[in-house]
């Protein structure tokens, strides 16, 4: 089932070449709704009790070296991989001019290798994952982007492709370490949770030079301040589907490596250099709501914005409690869905009046009500009002701050209030004052884009309103996540792996999850 997930999207796109124009579009969206159906079907065969994979699928690709090809589900990536799938004919919808078959063939190709990243367990079949996901996106961008395109495609490139290259390093590395300590190779993620890696405080011991190296790697792709300067670039270039994606699961692509790698397989050093990480997020957190306050780009405004929200990641997942750790996971997912609305929403006005300048944008409350609407709705979720999807993650992360140290939660409330100031600032100057020629002869949101839109819309309120529908699914995957001896027990059990529905696991967190 997993690979169907994987692969399904991108066969699918080479179809799209073989379809005529007139129906490519209705094409292209029969294909997403299948993939809609197919992640759907995992509610069914997930069993959320249980913190072990669930439908892994194995075999070897390269058995001299172990590689494997290794597929698994669990909480940690089950919401990213309905993620990609509830995204897909939004986009296709809200297509334009760039649409044709290889523009739609790299948003599936986009699709099927971003699942592919998060399901996989054998470390070099997610790196190539990891990895071949740039190669869809340079070319939205460098194909379908602005008059900047090809500065702004070969910088996105250049900057994950390298960063990514430490990561490599140290999963080289961890295959030495492994062979070094068992007499055997393996390139098993859950393999390399056994390692025995030196750690000493203050020097560079090989469980400190090893996190760098993966710190940097997924610093670069979140992004943290100082490594952020591709992102807004890359975001004003893209087209509309292009910025969707690369905001709502290129992204989690990075903050899923804190989550995936980073904490559980380096754990002391993870503890150790928890204030470095905390002090960066906040950093990042008010220099992008500073520089998105100043910007006349309403889209380069809405990426200084992701970058803001996305330093609310770290901030919970580096407090080191529950309250933080869940308060990250879900600020993932609440920050995808508001990303992905006001991106959307500003390519509608620019495809309309051909300009995103906030200066030139007054009045547009009188001739696009319905837009309007939609825009605050999002707006609301986006500076985190009580009720919508973003208050939740981000008043978790708050608690989560306040309890590891509450200098931490001072930055994470200041980040809240600029980030309020900035969104509702932009949404007066565009909606409301005196209507200029520019904004008077703006049509509405036809019933296609109403249709794009509401999905959204409603997610916020759902998401505010039940967010335990969300964490649920995901709790069991989540709580072990800083146990180094659960990781042990999952070896010390591989059998468990495979175990039914039906057959209960008990794990040292059963206690916690009951109470919980």
């Amino acid at each position: 089932m997993l690979s169907v997930l994987v692969f399904f999207p991108i066969f699918f796109g080479l179809l799209l070449n073989l379809s005529s124009k007139n129906n490519l579009s209705s094409f292209a969206l029969m294909g997403s709704f299948i993939q809609i159906a197919l992640s759907l079907s995992l509610f069914f065969l997930y069993d959320p009790s249980q913190a072990h994979l669930q439908l892994v699928e194995s075999f070897d690709l390269l058995p001299f070296y172990e590689i494997q090809y290794f597929l698994g589900l669990d909480g940690l990536s089950f919401w990213y991989v309905h993620l990609a799938a509830f995204l897909l004919p939004l986009v296709i919808l809200a297509s334009g001019k760039e649409s044709n078959p290889w523009y739609f063939f790299c948003l599936f190709a986009l699709v099927s290798l971003s699942n592919g990243a998060f399901l996989s367990f054998d470390v070099f079949l997610f790196y190539i994952f990891f990895e071949l996901s740039l190669l869809p996106l340079f070319f939205l961008i460098f194909v379908w982007g602005g008059e900047k395109r090809v500065y702004a495609s070969f910088k996105f490139l250049i900057y994950t492709f390298f960063a990514s290259l430490f990561m490599l390093g140290g999963f080289i590395a961890m295959l030495i370490l492994y062979k070094e300590q068992t007499g055997e190779i393996s390139a098993s993620l859950l393999d390399f949770y056994l390692l025995d890696l030196a750690f000493v405080e203050g020097v560079f011991s090989t469980q400190n030079l090893l996190f760098f190296c993966f710190a940097f790697a997924f610093a670069v792709k979140t992004p943290l301040v100082p490594f952020h300067s591709w992102l807004p670039l890359a975001h004003v270039e893209a087209p509309t589907g292009a910025s969707v994606y690369l905001a709502a699961l290129l992204l989690k692509m990075g903050t899923y490596g804190w989550f995936r790698f980073v904490i559980p397989l380096f754990p002391e050093a993870s503890l150790y250099y928890a204030p470095v990480l905390l002090f960066l997020a906040s950093l990042s957190l008010v220099y992008a709501s500073l520089v998105a306050f100043a910007q006349n780009d309403l889209k380069k405004l809405v990426a200084y914005s992701s970058i803001a929200h996305m330093s609310y990641v770290l901030l919970g997942l580096f407090a080191f409690n529950l309250y933080g750790l869940h308060g990250a996971f879900y600020q993932t997912l609440t920050h995808a869905i508001s990303s992905a609305g006001l991106f959307l929403l500003v390519g509608l006005i620019y495809k309309r009046s051909g300009s995103r300048e906030i200066n030139q944008l007054r009045g547009l409350a009188l001739s696009m009500p319905l837009f309007s609407i939609c825009f605050f709705l999002i707006t609301l979720s986006s500076v985190a009002l009580p009720s919508t999807a973003g208050f939740v993650s981000e008043f978790l992360v708050l608690l989560g701050s306040y309890l590891s140290g509450k200098i931490w939660v001072y930055f994470a409330v200041l980040g809240v209030v600029l980030t309020a100031v900035y969104m509702l600032n932009a949404f007066q100057k565009i909606f409301f004052g005196e209507v200029n020629k520019l904004s008077a002869k703006q049509k509405d949101l036809s019933l296609k884009e109403a249709f794009i839109l509401t999905p959204l819309c409603v997610l916020v309120f759902v998401m505010g309103l039940f967010p335990s529908l969300f964490l649920n699914l995901s709790q069991s995957s989540l709580k072990p996540l800083f146990d180094k001896n659960y990781q042990l027990s999952i070896k010390q059990e591989p059998d468990a792996i495979l175990l039914e529905k039906d057959q209960k696991i008990e794990s040292p967190q059963e206690e916690q999850r009951e109470s919980l």
